[in-house]
């Protein structure tokens, strides 16, 4: 019987960005992979440049992410509706199609539709912060662990299908190491780690948490593949990837995803994985 792993995020590129490097791994091994994304990325901002053939930013990362799926081997890709909310303060959190303006029980609703009509043993999502506190990311973290918790629960969204029960849940979390050293070598870069990412929103101290690590999954032999998908989302700074600081300590210090096992819980001394599927 094919494994399955489902990956549930917010943004067209966070398949990438994040856990690319695991969704291809396991697609070479012979897993499905699917990916649901909350909204088509409408908020992200994209030099001119990338706009040319296309009617919106929602239709221009729509096509990155295709172009990116299709090089990671995802089998299908799908779009719970709703419109990228943008960072805390924002007027496009007060659109009336942000996701975070819908209940985390009605998204929940939506992502539980797919785990019980596609049956996957693995679910991931982000970190409960997020992984840079977008609140996008938080909002569908909820509403995934939510719906991977309801999902053999017949009285919860019925319309949305049989119950069934994936075997694990895990969180991509960004290693701490990386933050840390990240934040510290920044200024010798003449670059202020509380104004980091593309618009400069970000504050990196902030998002240094101790999120234990259960699974580490080696993405060595991927990352030619993961640079080509990176690529596509060139609108959201895709070709500069494996550059910068970012890219350096990676390469140095090995390159891997880690995420925290949210179910089944871990108890007591526990050794670190090397495969998802492994519990």
């Amino acid at each position: 019987m094919t494994k399955k792993i489902l990956a549930v995020l917010a943004h067209p590129d966070d398949e990438t960005f994040g856990l690319g490097g695991t969704l291809a791994l396991y697609h070479q091994k012979g897993v499905e992979t699917y990916y649901v994304c909350a909204t088509r990325g409408e908020v992200g901002s994209a030099d001119e440049e990338f706009m040319k053939g296309f009617k919106d930013a929602a239709e221009m990362r729509t096509d990155e992410l295709m172009r990116a799926a299709k090089i990671l081997g995802l089998k299908e890709v799908f779009f719970l509706g709703y419109r990228d909310s943008g960072m805390p303060g924002s007027e496009d959190n007060k659109h009336p199609n942000a996701q975070v303006a819908h209940s985390i029980d009605e998204v929940a609703g939506r992502v539980v539709k797919y785990i019980r009509e596609l049956k996957p043993e693995v679910v991931i999502t982000f970190d409960p912060i997020g992984g840079y506190k977008h609140p996008d990311h938080i909002h569908i973290h909820r509403a995934t662990t939510l719906a991977f918790e309801k999902a053999n629960d017949a009285s919860f969204h019925p319309e949305a299908g049989e119950p069934f029960k994936p075997s694990a849940l895990y969180y991509h979390v960004f290693p701490k190491w990386l933050l840390k050293w990240s934040v510290r070598l920044m200024p010798l870069f003449g670059k202020d780690p509380r104004k980091w990412g593309r618009n400069k929103d970000i504050d990196m101290t902030e998002l240094i948490v101790d999120f234990p690590v259960h699974a580490r999954v080696s993405i060595r032999s991927v990352t030619d593949i993961k640079r080509e998908a990176s690529e596509q989302h060139a609108s959201q700074g895709g070709r500069q990837m494996r550059r910068g600081l970012f890219g350096f300590l990676s390469r140095i210090f090995g390159e891997h995803d880690d995420y925290m096992r949210a179910y089944p819980p871990v108890e007591g001394k526990f050794r670190v994985k090397n495969d998802l599927f492994e519990l």
